[in-house]
Formats: C-alpha cells, structure tokens, sequence
C-alpha cells in the first residue's frame, strides 16, 4: 500500500482548553501509522487579530508539503497561499457566521469560508447539515464536499448500571450559549433528579440553578478518563443543543449504555438516527416531557439503548481512519 506524506496543520491550543479536532485527527494518524508519513505543524500564532493571521497564513505555506496538506478545523484560512491541488480543508462547523453581522460578517465569510473552500482541492465536514452549511454559504459544489463523521473515542465501551428511576443522575456536557443550559434546567424543575454539569458556570446558570433549587454537582476542565467516568455514572444524556456541528456525545452515551434526550434539530437528529428521544430544543416543555418519557416508560428506554448498541457502529475509528487514507490517496494523485 502506498505511503503518503501528509502535512497537519492544527490551530494554536490555549492554556486550560481542551481542542476535541487535536484528539479526533492524534488517533486518525496512529491509524494509519503503516499508510501515511505525518508531520503535524501548529501554528505559531493565536487566532488574536488579521495580524496573527497572517503570519500563520505565510507559516502555512512555507511549511507546505508536495503530498498532501490537511487543515483541520477552525484555521480554514491557512490554505490561502498553498497549492490548490493538495489541500484537504476539515470543516467541523459553520456557527461563526450566525455570530456575526455587517461588514464583520463578510469578512469571516471569505475568511473562514469562501476563500478557503474555493482553494482546497476537497472539503470534508462531519456531518450532513454542515455540508448544506457549507454550500449554502459558499456556493461550493456538492461533489467537491465529503461527509466523514467523527469516530467513536475506544475509551468509551458498555458499562451496565441500573437504571436509577427514583433519582436519576442527568449528564450534561457543555455550558456555551448553545448548549442550552438554561431551558434544561427550568425542564427539570420539580423532577427528582440530580444533574451534573460539566462546563464553567457563569452567574446566571448559578442563579438559575438556585432559583430552581436543582440538586446539582459541576466540573470543568477535565480529562477524558474523568468524562468518561460522568457517562459511567449518569442514568440519562441530556444533550438538548440548539446547534452542533456533530453531536459526539450522543455517541460517546450510547457506547456506554446510556439513554439520550436530545435536539430534534440541526446535526443530532443525523448523528442519534433512532438510538435517542428528539425534543425541541426551544421548548421547556417538549425538554420535560422528553426526560420524564425516558425515565417512567422502561420498555421505551430498553429499545432506545438497544438503538444505541446498533447505533455506535457507525462511529468505528478504523473505517473512519480509512476514508480519510482513500480522500489522501485521490488527492495526492489529482
């Protein structure tokens, strides 16, 4: 089989952040550690300012390999001054354009979208609804954009718990604008449960919590073998995002056996298929309903774990690692 030089270019991590792309593309690469010769570059610059940019941008270029270069999210415009033919540009999402209004929404636009895409030989995006964000915002066509999702992490594996029906423990993970934190926790006003967050929570999540007297424990900033402990010990996923890119921990509960509640919206529908309960994300009531249905119906959560066994096969890091070695194999030899 042949080996193909592959360039990584990676964003700048900061301090007391964790970067979920850094792990995804780490394993992909000791996948396929027999197929690819990897150098990972990462930039020398924050995303701070155009001045940063720049520098980064020009980095890129000199760092250019004559394989192929795969940019792996979030850096998008490092591909501006690269060969055209070997670049492979990881789209993970499209939410910075919503962000943003007026002329600064233009400049992100062909910044992070427009520019990029055109100059890359191929576009992957990890789910459907990020393909259609695409195109919607660039005009790109269809053929030029592949959809590989993100896999399964292998730490994550079947733990069987009982089902705690009297206090269940609800996991939710993230405390971003998206996450929809606020309308999980006025859902679960007057449910007997215990919820843990994981996430920074600002004054208003504190206050909303104390006014709804949750039971409720947090942590932030931690590992993925303490993450991985939270699904373990949790009874149900609440993962009710008013958008994701892909939705990983949908996935991430249903390897571990665990029932999920989450949005009937954007990428989640694509990445739960049948293995969990779609709530509207805008509507307490619709979240409440959701939760208690998982909690008092046992035949109704058997058939969504069930679905979640089937499910979490679609995820398998090897296949995924493969279709990223076939995507260098072709644009290597454009």
């Amino acid at each position: 089989m042949e080996r193909i030089k592959v360039n990584y270019f990676q964003r700048r991590p900061r301090k007391g952040f964790s970067f979920s792309v850094e792990y995804i593309f780490e394993d992909i690469r000791k996948r396929l550690a027999d197929r690819i010769n990897a150098q990972v570059y990462i930039c020398k610059c924050y995303n701070d300012g155009y001045y940063t940019k720049l520098v980064n941008i020009a980095e890129a270029a000199f760092r250019q390999g004559k394989d192929v270069n795969h940019i792996t999210g979030e850096v998008h415009f490092l591909d501006l001054l690269m060969r055209r033919k070997r670049v492979v540009l990881t789209v993970l999402d499209c939410g910075m354009m919503p962000r943003k209004t007026g002329l600064a929404k233009k400049i992100v636009k062909w910044l992070y979208l427009s520019a990029p895409v055109k100059k890359a030989a191929v576009v992957t995006a990890i789910s459907e609804v990020t393909k259609q964000e695409i195109i919607t915002y660039t005009g790109c066509r269809p053929e030029k954009i592949k959809v590989i999702p993100v896999a399964i992490d292998p730490l994550y594996t079947p733990f069987p718990k009982p089902f705690n029906k009297a206090k269940p423990v609800i996991l939710h993970i993230g405390t971003g604008a998206n996450k929809n934190l606020l309308r999980l926790i006025e859902a679960l006003k007057g449910i007997s449960c215990h919820l843990t967050i994981v996430g920074k929570l600002n004054e208003e999540y504190l206050e909303a919590l104390r006014s709804h007297g949750t039971d409720y424990s947090n942590e932030y900033n931690i590992s993925n073998e303490r993450l991985l402990e939270k699904y373990q010990e949790c009874d149900i996923l609440a993962f009710v995002s008013t958008f994701e890119g892909f939705g990983m921990p949908i996935v991430e509960a249903n390897a571990v056996e665990r029932v999920v509640v989450t949005s009937s919206i954007s990428s989640m529908p694509e990445v739960a298929a049948e293995a969990a309960c779609l709530v509207d994300p805008y509507q307490v009531e619709s979240i409440k309903a959701g939760i208690l249905k998982v909690i008092e119906d046992d035949n109704y959560r058997e058939s969504l774990l069930e679905k979640g066994r089937k499910n979490k096969t679609r995820f398998d890091p090897d296949e995924i690692a493969s279709q990223y070695y076939h995507l260098y194999h072709t644009v290597k030899n454009i």
